[in-house]
Formats: structure tokens, C-alpha cells, sequence
């Protein structure tokens, strides 16, 4: 007789069908999916909770295309939520960049600003609420103390002022809580939009605002600390920020460019490891070849490599989660298979007596795809998981089809999304002469 599993809301159902046969992340009910690596999550866990104690951490998640980086993120972005930090992500691009001069960087901190959550604001737009329970937090001060609201809220943005680019972004939290008090909507509204880097010249934001700078490309790091101080100030843990699609900086074809972006990386990183940075955390996804290649990825520069690379024990079996680099391993047979029961159960909306095949069409499905694509079915499932998909929905819209009659008309393709179309990306300067009409 079957065993009862938890019961699955309508809502999670859907998202998760309707992500997966679009072979993109669902931000619902990833619970309901997650199989194997644990140690890794473990490990991520760890890093929130220190980020959450106040202090930092930085982690490379590399993996190849299809393999769950981003499954991966947006798991550890619903775990920094239930734990109380506030969370922003976003993938880069050619227009978004850690570093830049063309106004990239700042693209890319206003993506992330924007997409700013918090677990009662989780699908972004949080921004707001957290000035709020600021504003919140420096009242109950002010009446404890018996001093205006003004006044706590000033003392309490001591800390900021202090820091690089700090005086301006207090300057703009003030204004907020004057509007806010006020009941200002546009001097309220013009610090958001100072605080989401939505400024494009500081003209205007002196105007509206009275502050002489902006969050510029300069400034991209030094507003993501500020901004992590700030959300801790306001009562939550910190802040972690979730970068996906670093490849893009491999493939920017202006070397000068690509090394200014990991001297970037190469600041964050330094910050955080000797510990003069706090409250915030970074995890950056990246492919192999992002990390690995020594003429254009991660180890092309030599500080870097020397601080990412693995550690010489960790041989034959032996692992260590402590370092940088979390390298997403493949999932095993056992634990496709064991995703696949997990898809089966979301279409039963988790009542096995719904199930819409048996136990044998999954051993039948893997031998399929192992007999078709080899062993990468399971190094980059993406692509695995959306065909079982497809073949659910269809045994589930047709009543009475066999399973065994839909099988033989499953094709499933190697995962290589993303390597197919891996154009390096001009920076509208002049190119590496060798690398002019490189291709990956």
C-alpha cells in the first residue's frame, strides 16, 4: 500500500509543471524537488548563518550548463529568506557588470536593488518595507529615549556616515523618513530612487535631493555594502547577493575590460576573507571554464587563482566545503531516480493514488536516456527533467494512454544551452588582437 507523502498546494503544483517544461527554475515549491547535496547546502547554510551574526562570505557555485547552478541559487536564496536576511539577484549580462564605465555596473546594481526580498516581500520590491522598519525601529528608540523621531534616526545612521560613500546614503535615508513622516510621496520616491541607483546624473539628484553623488559604476560595491549595513540596521541579518551568468565576463572579448571585472572580484573577495567587510554574503555561479581557463576565466589572473584554487588534499573521494569554490557535483543515477519519484508525486499533487505511471516506467525512462545520451542525462539533467515532464503532461491530458507506446518517442538532448551561443561580447573598444575572432 502506498505511503501518504505531504500534500502538495495547487500553486506550488502549477509553478513548479510549468518552470520545469520551460527548463527554467521555479521560484515555488523547489522543496518538492531538491535531491542530493546536501553537504553543499549544508556548507551554504553555514555562510548565512555567519553572514546573519554579522559577518561575510563569498562562495563560487560552478557547475556546467544544466546542472543546477541556478536550481542551486534560488534554493539557497529560499533558505537566506526563512533565516531572515534579506536577498537580491540578478544574472549578468552584457549591459550588467561588476565593473564597467559605460554605466553597466550601475545597471547592475539597480537590477539588484530592484529585485531587493525579504521573506514577508519575497518576489522583490522590498526596498521600501526595510526603510520602513527602519523608520520603525528609530521611533520606538525615540520615544524610549524621549528625543524626536528626527534625531533617532540620524544617531542611528552614525555607522554609515563612516563609511566609503556613506555620508550621502544617510543624507538619502533621512530624506526618506522626512517624506515618510511627511507624507511627501515624491521626496519619498526620489530616495528610492537614489537608493535603487536609478540616478543618471547628479544634477538631478542634488535637486530633488540635496546630495552631491550618486550610485554610479564607481560606486557598485561600495552601494552593495551600504546597502547591506543599512538592511541589518533595520532589523534583518544581513544581506546575501546572488549573481548567476558570470560566464558573461569570460566572454567579454576586450581584455582589459575582463580584467578590470575580476580585479572586482578580486576586491570582494580579498574584503571578505580578511574580514573587513560585514553583513553580507556573495554567491557568484559561474561554468568551469569561467573559473578554470588560464587565458580568459577566473585563473587567467594570477591572485585569483591562487585564492580559488582547490585544496591538494581533497583527493580520491575526500572533499572539503569550507573553500571558496563549491564545484556542484553530478547527480547520481540514485538520486535522478529519486528526482523523478519527486516529479511524479508534484503531478499527484502528492497523493500516490493519483501517480500517472508505476515504479518501472522510471527504471524504463533512465535506461531510456542512458541508452540515448549516456551518462550526461544525469551530469546535466535540465534537459532529462523536462522530457519526463512533457511525457507526464501528456499521459495526463490523454486518458488511457500507455506509458510503454510514449517512450520510444522521447527524445532528450546533451545539455548545451549557452555553450552553442558562446559569443564573446565587444565592450565597444578595441579587441585583443588574437582574440579577436575567438569563438567558444
Amino acid at each position: 500500500m502506498n505511503t501518504k507523502v505531504p500534500a502538495i498546494k495547487p500553486r506550488d503544483r502549477d509553478t513548479v509543471i510549468s518552470a520545469l517544461r520551460a527548463g527554467v527554475v521555479p521560484r515555488l515549491g523547489l522543496q518538492h524537488i531538491q535531491v542530493g547535496r546536501q553537504r553543499e547546502i549544508e556548507a551554504l547554510i553555514r555562510d548565512i548563518e555567519r553572514v546573519g551574526e554579522g559577518g561575510a562570505s563569498i562562495r563560487f557555485v560552478i557547475g556546467a550548463y544544466g546542472a543546477g547552478k541556478t536550481f542551486f541559487l534560488f534554493l539557497v536564496r529560499q533558505i537566506a529568506l526563512q533565516r531572515k536576511l534579506a536577498v537580491c539577484q540578478a544574472d549578468l549580462s552584457p549591459d550588467r557588470r561588476i565593473h564597467a564605465t559605460g554605466g553597466q555596473a550601475r545597471s547592475l546594481y539597480a537590477e539588484l536593488a530592484q529585485s531587493l526580498s525579504t521573506r514577508t516581500v519575497p518576489d522583490g520590491g522590498a526596498l521600501r518595507n526595510i526603510l520602513e522598519s527602519y523608520i520603525q525601529k528609530a521611533s520606538e528608540r525615540a520615544v524610549a529615549r524621549g528625543i524626536s523621531i528626527d534625531a533617532a534616526i540620524k544617531e542611528g545612521l552614525g555607522d554609515i556616515r563612516e563609511m566609503t560613500a556613506g555620508y550621502d546614503f544617510a543624507t538619502v535615508i533621512s530624506a526618506y523618513a522626512k517624506g515618510y513622516e511627511e507624507g511627501n510621496t515624491n521626496l519619498q520616491d526620489a530616495a528610492l530612487r537614489w537608493l535603487r541607483g536609478e540616478y543618471t546624473t547628479k544634477t538631478e539628484a542634488r535637486a530633488d535631493l540635496g546630495v552631491r553623488t550618486i550610485i554610479d559604476d564607481a560606486s557598485f560595491y561600495d552601494g552593495l555594502r551600504l546597502l547591506a549595513r543599512f538592511v541589518r540596521l533595520a532589523g534583518f541579518g544581513g544581506m546575501l547577493v546572488c549573481l548567476d551568468e558570470l560566464v558573461n565576463l569570460y566572454k567579454l572579448q576586450n581584455s582589459q575590460a575582463r580584467k578590470q571585472n575580476y580585479e572586482q572580484i578580486l576586491r570582494i573577495l580579498n574584503d571578505v576573507l580578511q574580514g573587513t567587510t560585514e553583513s553580507i554574503g556573495f554567491i557568484l555561479g559561474g561554468t568551469p571554464e569561467f573559473l578554470l581557463d588560464t587565458r580568459r576565466g577566473l585563473y587567467s589572473y594570477e591572485a585569483l587563482q591562487s585564492r580559488l584554487a582547490e585544496n591538494t588534499f581533497a583527493v580520491n573521494g575526500l572533499a572539503d566545503y569550507s573553500g571558496t569554490v563549491i564545484n556542484l557535483p553530478s547527480l547520481t543515477p540514485e538520486e535522478l531516480y529519486h528526482l523523478l519519484e519527486r516529479l511524479r508525486d508534484v503531478f499527484a499533487a502528492g497523493d500516490p493514488d493519483r501517480w500517472l505511471v508505476p515504479d518501472d516506467a522510471l527504471t524504463a525512462f533512465m535506461d531510456h536516456c542512458a541508452n540515448h545520451i549516456g551518462d550526461a542525462y544525469f551530469r546535466t539533467p535540465r534537459n532529462t527533467v523536462k522530457a519526463f515532464v512533457d511525457l507526464l503532461a501528456v499521459i495526463e491530458q490523454n486518458p488511457g494512454t500507455r506509458w510503454q507506446d510514449l517512450l520510444n518517442l522521447v527524445e532528450v538532448n546533451d545539455d548545451n544551452s549557452g555553450a552553442a551561443d558562446h559569443e564573446v561580447v565587444t565592450d565597444g573598444v578595441e579587441a585583443d588582437d588574437e582574440l579577436a575572432n575567438f569563438r567558444i
